[in-house]
């Protein structure tokens, strides 16, 4: 896709899309605008997802969005809905106005009450319905057939159209039945499932929504002369320094430079109680104060905050496409010229076949009260073919995919799990192998100093040199010792540890030559930072990382599913053998350098099994990488790691076990659905060829097919 450094993403909102034909029309025309590297557009969301190699201005990407027959709107995500809303409640209102009475009257006309004013009233009826309260169907099959291709709308339109024809052909003397009621039906029944299908859609991305309204619409700021001053959340920029009073959302990321707190911050971790902070804790925005004012200095705002990417990467994955998709997209890319084909062939055998085959039709009506009594040629022919156009479905290929994605990847985000790579999903299922590092894994990630064994000179220059380090451990140690001192020279050996000049002295601070020496610092599943000056071994410093606690109950619930926890660490053989000992893993790499991790996994996918790696995505990148799935255990200052399919906010190996969960909850459902959607129009479609359909109960089941794939969607939330 193009994750380069010079890669830019952009999404934004696609309007006047109603199927996956739509959404692989406007994705083709964005592909085509130079400097566009990669372009997805999900018709569940109504978004699309753009990479640029280059800058490219809005402007071109609008051009090939309206090139295409639809437009790009800027409105917030939440007006956009309810416009929507607003219009499809209008529609339905309207549709139903007019089309209960026609139906009403048709019933009566087809009783034998003839009314000789019928006709003109279908005829009126009907054009309010199908250009009215059908206008935007009419206009998408326009725009769809213009651009010479054709979607879910010309399947509808062309149906209504040719059911709201036979009335004037009937009024015009021609010998054929008027089906001009059911043409208003075709749309009514149209615009209450797409009605039904929006409500539900809102409703499945409902974790998305969640996000962006905890966002603070304003902030207040301190200005130069101390005083404050409420702006849009849109203006503030790194370094302000906010004001947020106890019940406020915290506008930005940042870090408190006054107050004493705890916050929330269940909507984005999902961790359920609330966490103390104080002065020089860092914040995210989004997050509820709850107990004492603040004073938080801005660090991360706009697209920058933590908030901002957790909600790009969820969209970006709900935007993807995965292997299973592309046999859908075949077919959905032939189907509704497939269907009209078929639905000619229909009206072509009823036409010169009703003489000979209506003993069947009449055979049927015994068993299925709702077959059809026509016996007219042209009507019978007319009636196929309506059925036919209107029972098929390809919305419900277009949507199984995404729909289930939706879910999945918002039910992810609820436990603190984002899932970047939606392809993830599909691997996940087959994943056999759990390779996991130690440090910030299967430990808090917290690691402290517990024994020092150094002078106070060398300490001092142990700090200063592990400073520079961007190792976790590293961090623990700098803390022992505050220091001015900066080396002369330093270089951080991967997998090693850090050496450098001090005061003309050269230090290596890492792993020991010889860790028999530390055996009892060991067994007590501490890892053991050697110092040497010179060459010569002058002492040590003893860290612990406490283990996490779902650590144990994880890798126990990773067994019962199949799938064999493996260590891999950088760490010495005995503390790593103490603490897989702790949390039940029975096989263990220790001493592994980062590029050893890649070697010990390929040689699991050299056996065939799929791998799921899990690192704190530093010394861990190529691993995370290489892996079928790699997941990035980290905060939102890790939360942009490329090499990572999935970051975990909150938690340690817990949340692998809830991805696994999640991933094959998802991909069952797509398969479930995809199965539902060919089912159906490969049954379907024959009976509405064989006029063993009525239009009205064709659209039912068509609006039917759709809402049933949603429902079985949103089933992952549970």
């Amino acid at each position: 896709m193009g994750n380069g450094e010079s890669a830019k993403k952009v999404s934004f909102s696609v309007t006047g899309m109603t199927c996956a034909t739509c959404a692989r029309m406007v994705e083709r025309s964005l592909k085509k605008v130079d400097g566009v590297i990669f372009a997805g557009v999900n018709l569940a969301t109504e978004t699309a997802f753009v990479v640029l190699e280059k800058d490219v201005p809005m402007e071109i990407l609008e051009e090939a969005v309206r090139s295409a027959g639809y437009n790009v709107s800027y409105e917030a995500p939440e007006d956009l809905d309810r416009r929507r809303y607003q219009i499809a409640r209008k529609n339905l209102t309207l549709s139903w106005i007019i089309t209960a009475p026609l139906m009403a009257f048709m019933f009566a006309h087809m009783a034998g009450f003839h009314m000789s004013w019928f006709p003109f009233i279908e005829i009126l009826g009907g054009a309010i319905v199908l250009f009215g309260a059908g206008r935007s169907s009419m206009k998408g099959a326009w725009i769809a057939l213009t651009h010479f291709h054709a979607n879910m709308d010309v399947l509808v339109s062309l149906g209504a159209l040719a059911a709201w024809a036979t009335s004037f052909l009937s009024l015009s003397g021609v010998h054929v039945t008027s089906f001009g009621s059911i043409g208003a039906m075709i749309i009514a029944l149209h615009v209450t499932g797409r009605f039904i299908e929006s409500h539900l859609r809102d409703r499945a991305s409902k974790e998305i929504k969640a996000l962006l309204e905890i966002q603070a619409r304003e902030a207040r700021v301190l200005d130069e002369n101390g005083k404050e001053i409420a702006i849009p959340i849109e203006a503030v920029k790194e370094g302000f320094t906010l004001v947020v009073r106890p019940g406020e959302r915290i506008p930005a990321d940042g870090r408190i430079t006054d107050g004493i707190t705890s916050v929330d911050e269940s909507m984005i971790t999902g961790e359920s109680l609330p966490v103390q902070k104080k002065q020089g804790d860092g914040v995210t925005g989004g997050s509820l104060n709850l107990t004492g004012p603040l004073k938080v200095q801005a660090t991360h705002v706009g697209e920058d905050s933590f908030l901002s990417q957790m909600i790009s990467l969820i969209q970006e994955a709900q935007g993807a496409k995965i292997p299973i998709q592309a046999f859908a997209d075949r077919v959905t890319n032939y189907f509704v010229p497939a269907v009209a084909t078929l639905a000619l062939i229909s009206a072509f055998f009823w036409y010169f076949g009703v003489d000979r085959f209506g003993f069947f039709l009449d055979t049927a009506a015994r068993y299925l009260p709702w077959v059809t009594t026509v016996r007219d040629p042209l009507s019978l022919a007319i009636f196929g073919f309506i059925s036919t156009i209107v029972i098929a479905c390809p919305c419900a290929l277009g949507l199984a995919t995404p729909m289930a994605l939706i879910t999945g990847t918002g039910a992810a985000s609820r436990k603190g799990l984002i899932i970047r790579n939606a392809e993830a999903i599909q691997t996940a299922k087959e994943v056999g192998i759990v390779l996991m590092d130690k440090t910030g894994t299967l430990t808090q990630g917290h690691p402290s100093v517990v024994d020092i064994q150094v002078s106070e000179e060398d300490l001092e220059a142990v700090a200063a040199l592990e400073r520079h380090s961007l190792h976790p451990l590293a961090k623990a140690v700098a803390a022992v010792k505050r220091t001015d001192i900066e080396p002369n020279s330093v270089e951080e050996i991967m997998g090693e540890g850090v050496k450098g000049t001090i005061r003309g002295e050269e230090y290596f601070i890492g792993k020991p030559q010889d860790p028999s020496r530390y055996n009892e610092q060991l067994l007590l599943g501490r890892t053991v930072v050697e110092v040497q000056k010179g060459g010569v071994v002058v002492g040590f410093l003893a860290i612990e990382d406490s283990l996490r606690e779902d650590g144990v109950r994880a890798v126990s619930h990773l067994k019962e599913l199949g799938i064999v926890p493996v260590m891999v660490t950088g760490d010495n053989e005995r503390t790593a053998q103490a603490v897989a000992k702790q949390v039940g893993i029975n096989e263990v790499y220790a001493g592994v350098r980062p590029g050893e991790k890649l070697d010990i996994l390929r040689r699991y996918q050299t056996m065939g099994r799929k791998v799921l790696m899990v690192g704190d995505g530093m010394n861990d990148a190529a691993a995370l990488k290489g892996a079928d799935i790699g997941v990035a255990i980290g905060s939102g200052t890790d939360l942009a790691i490329d090499s990572a399919d999935m970051v975990v906010v909150k938690g340690g190996v817990s949340a692998i076990v809830d991805a696994i969960h999640i991933s094959r909850q998802t991909f069952t459902v797509i398969r479930q659905n995809l199965f539902w959607a060919f089912a159906y129009n490969i049954i379907a479609i024959p009976l509405a060829m064989g006029a063993l359909l009525h239009p009205a109960i064709a659209e039912t089941a068509m609006a039917f097919s759709s809402i049933s794939v949603i429902l079985n969607s949103m089933r992952i939330r549970s």
